[in-house]
């Protein structure tokens, strides 16, 4: 395993290839990986055209997200030069509250933001806030396990991460804080709606993915990783974060219903289309997810040395989530012993050797399936839920940012 070099980026009119090498490089375990989700998703035969479109999609990034970044990275005073401060400001008052002075590129993404898709339907998202909600530390541990973690099996984005600093040495529990916060944070009532507070957040994060492939992208291997970041990729996260979560959260003994699917996966193409990811990969059916999926893990390359590095630094982040109260020491270590028990059934021992993790006994599962048992299936338990769901993104957001305002996908100033 090596670490692709990050070289000066080729201009795109170079590039021979409608795709970048990393493109089905390492299909046989890919197929390996994705032998369950193949029949979830009732995949007979590959769809070529849809090979074809997530190849070209790694060359393809979110162009207004681009306009505003390239606008944030402009020194202060030039012409057009967007700040972190106006830009802040902006997603707070509306299009109503922009001075008149405002740039033009500012106006642009404030505006797309606010022209809300004919398809939202927010009687729908609402529901599908509740449900995921309802999901409480299930989201989040299998958000951790299995969408975070997973998702390093394969070169790119992880390699991207390294290069940034974004999840290594002292950010990496911060990060995956941030990260943990914003996901639960889209359960909060209306605070989807233009100029909400997850909306808000969600307005950062992208804002944040256009900056970094900004100034990633003149010294990045886009011939061997396509764009820093890409549309292949963000359908790749967008895959992560909706189906794969519903998928994970069954494993755990949470009972969820087609309605509880349909109004989840609402809740997620309206997020997706708030990121920018483009419509072709913004879908309303959690099977039209897996089938994507399935196609998004053939379309990747191998794992490369960044995967091991970043999955190994957040297993040892989670001894230092745990401070303060009786016992420490302790709980942490079980805690740490519960990560890898998941961790075991959820990526299956090959994984785990390549990571160069331990493999540990099912045990972590066999309890939540129980105590999953009694919060969903019965009268006590789902009477609880959404408190139990409150509580969850409550400590989130205090073990991340104690008294602080949340501060985060926020890219630095220009």
């Amino acid at each position: 395993m090596t670490t692709a070099p990050v070289n000066p980026a080729p201009e795109r009119d170079a590039i021979t290839t409608p795709y970048p090498t990393r493109y089905r490089e390492a299909e046989d375990r890919s197929r390996r990986i994705g032998r369950a989700l193949k029949h979830i998703a009732r995949v007979d035969q590959v769809d070529e055209e849809l090979m074809d479109r997530l190849g070209r999609a790694y060359f393809e990034r979110d162009e207004p997200g681009a306009e505003l970044a390239r606008a944030m990275r402009l020194r202060s005073g030039e012409p057009g030069a967007v700040s972190r401060r106006q830009l802040d400001e902006a997603l707070t008052s509306g299009s109503a509250g922009l001075p008149d002075d405002a740039p033009q590129v500012l106006r642009d993404y404030l505006a797309r933001l606010e022209d809300t898709p004919d398809w939202v339907d927010w009687d729908q998202i609402a529901r599908g806030q509740k449900v995921y909600l309802r999901l409480g530390q299930n989201a989040a541990d299998i958000l951790l396990q299995l969408s975070l973690i997973g998702g390093y099996r394969f070169g790119g984005p992880t390699d991207l991460l390294v290069s940034t600093g974004g999840l290594t040495g002292d950010t990496t529990l911060r990060r995956l804080a941030e990260t943990s916060h914003w996901t639960m944070s889209l359960s909060i009532p209306d605070g989807l709606r233009p100029g909400g507070e997850s909306w808000r957040l969600t307005a950062h994060v992208r804002a944040m993915h256009a900056v970094v492939n900004n100034a990633m992208e003149p010294r990045w291997d886009t011939e061997r990783w396509g764009l820093p970041i890409n549309q292949s990729d963000l359908a790749a996260t967008l895959g992560l974060f909706d189906a794969v979560v519903l998928l994970g959260v069954r494993t755990l003994g949470v009972p969820v219903s087609k309605q509880d699917s349909a109004d989840v996966m609402h809740v997620w193409r309206y997020v997706g289309w708030l990121l920018g990811v483009d419509d072709d990969f913004l879908v309303e059916r959690e099977r039209d997810r897996h089938r994507i999926n399935y196609h998004v893990l053939l379309a990747q390359a191998g794992l490369s040395e960044a995967g091991p590095q970043l999955t190994q630094a957040l297993v040892e982040a989670q001894r230092q989530r745990i401070r303060g109260g009786l016992f420490p020491g302790v709980r942490a270590r079980v805690g740490h012993e519960r990560l890898l028990s998941m961790l075991t059934v959820l990526l299956g021992r090959e994984s785990m050797r390549e990571f160069g993790l331990p493999v540990r006994p099912p045990w972590a599962h066999a309890y939540l399936v129980a105590l999953n048992g009694l919060r969903y299936r019965t009268p006590w338990g789902r009477a609880r839920l959404e408190s139990w769901g409150e509580k969850v993104r409550a400590r989130e957001r205090k073990e991340t940012f104690g008294d602080a305002e949340p501060d985060i996908g926020r890219p630095a100033a220009a």
